[in-house]
């Protein structure tokens, strides 16, 4: 089986890693899987420093949206969301 490479990128809030992942992604024809806590969620758009719809036109973006707010998603389902987006872009090469 082929290896995938994951760059990781983390941080503290507001210091950047959006538009840093951004340029990363652009720079090597990458793909972006948000692990926010908060960007799953729908509507959660004030506070949670969402990709603006620039930035994830400049980049394809996973686990953003993905949940309603009302909607149990616990870490494990994060791993299994994720889990598919990783295996959709490998796929994809």
């Amino acid at each position: 089986m082929m290896k995938t490479r994951i760059v990781v990128i983390a941080g503290p809030t507001g210091i950047g890693k959006t538009g840093f992942a951004v340029r990363v992604a652009e720079r090597f024809d990458g793909e972006i899987v948000g692990a926010d806590s908060m960007q799953i969620y729908r509507y959660m758009n004030i506070g949670t420093a969402k990709p603006d719809a620039r930035e994830q036109a400049q980049a394809p973006h996973y686990m953003i949206d993905v949940a309603d707010p009302d909607e149990p998603f616990d870490a494990a389902a994060y791993v299994r969301e994720a889990d598919r987006a990783i295996q959709d872009i490998r796929e994809r090469g």
